[in-house]
């Protein structure tokens, strides 16, 4: 019989594909032929429903695993999905039966299957396919990825293990920072199991697995490197908007760090501003507009990259956002990272059922 295990989140860009794939990987390693499906695929390349889901892909590559997309990722959704879902064009059995046959195909003569949920778990709410519904349909275990920052997200992690019930297997924080670190293995961990919620682990906070490189940010929004020696290989884990007078703008970038600054690439005292703090690790300037050459002489000085796209500045900062949040840094170096954290900080042969 195969033993399956679904992930699920809380957030968005907390980790999930990197840890399932991971796992995935310490399946393969213990001797166990394992298969991979995402049920739900929600990065969507336009509202009409073309996926862009590169998880599935990945996962298809590492593992080695034969399988087409529309079987690993039987569903997309996608907004013009949810509108025909909600005027009652979707039929939810219908949905259901497709993931189960998917996942019956993909699973055959397999140990073991990791199967990849939504970000949050009540998407696919409006036609019973949450994370939830999706588990008991595949008899599955499910293991909960949490972030930290206080002692109130542990309500979060309650709802969401009373929302799974006996299916939970346990909860995994990720992406812990150390001056939370204590706090959580020392006061709510212990708080969590002694309400008989399971937590399998809490992984820190590493560099090479926050944020996204400036390289994947131009990547995917398309825009142009305008510094040719500036390296673009920096993370970046949020961003910042220059909206304001150079002075204003310099005591606002003060106090950020790992972020990219999104102005228009007319003004030269916001950039000339960021260029001044070391929180600021890259430009990204809108409209179309190329810098002054003494900002953009200063930037190659300075080692930070200057992006331009032709988008507005509203326009930019959404998709930013949304790439931000997404997490696009998956990719082989950051899943063989990922393992070595869970063999570091979690008992991976106790979580996937391996012998030791």
């Amino acid at each position: 019989m195969t033993d399956t295990l679904l992930v699920t989140s809380t957030e968005e860009g907390i980790g999930k594909t990197a840890i399932t794939i991971a796992l995935a990987k310490a399946t393969q390693k213990a001797g166990k032929e394992v298969g991979y499906m995402k049920p739900k695929g929600t990065r969507l390349q336009s509202a009409v429903g073309k996926t862009r889901d590169e998880d599935p892909m990945l996962a298809r590559e590492l593992l080695d695993f034969e399988a087409k997309m529309h079987e690993m990722e039987p569903i997309v959704y996608s907004p013009t999905f949810i509108k025909e879902a909600v005027r009652g064009r979707e039929d939810p059995e219908e949905l259901r039966e497709r993931v189960v046959e998917n996942f019956e195909a993909l699973s055959a003569d397999r140990d073991a299957m990791l199967v990849e949920g939504s970000d949050r778990l009540e998407t696919g709410g409006i036609v019973d396919l949450t994370d939830a519904d999706i588990a008991d349909a595949l008899d599955a275990r499910v293991l909960l990825v949490c972030g930290y920052t206080t002692p109130g997200d542990a309500d979060e992690v309650l709802t969401a293990a009373d929302r799974l019930g006996d299916r939970l297997a346990g909860v995994l924080f990720n992406g812990v920072t150390d001056s939370a670190m204590d706090e959580l293995v020392d006061d709510v961990i212990p708080f969590l199991e002694g309400r008989d919620v399971p937590v399998f682990g809490a992984l820190p906070r590493v560099q090479d697995l926050a944020g996204i490189t400036v390289n994947d940010l131009a990547r995917s929004l398309g825009a142009d490197v305008l510094t040719k020696e500036a390296s673009t290989d920096v993370h970046v884990e949020r961003f910042t908007v220059g909206a304001m007078g150079g002075k204003e703008a310099l005591e606002q970038f003060r106090r950020t760090r790992d972020a990219v600054m999104v102005s228009g690439g007319d003004r030269s005292e916001v950039q000339t501003a960021a260029l001044e703090v070391s929180g600021i690790k890259a430009l990204l300037l809108t409209g179309g507009f190329r810098p002054a050459s003494a900002v953009l002489g200063r930037a190659e000085k300075e080692d930070v990259p200057i992006l331009l796209v032709q988008s507005d500045t509203r326009t930019t900062i959404d998709r930013v956002e949304d790439v931000l949040h997404s997490g696009r840094t998956r990719d082989p170096k950051t899943i063989t990272r990922m393992q070595e954290l869970l063999g570091d900080g979690v008992d991976v042969h106790s979580l996937l059922r391996l012998p030791e």
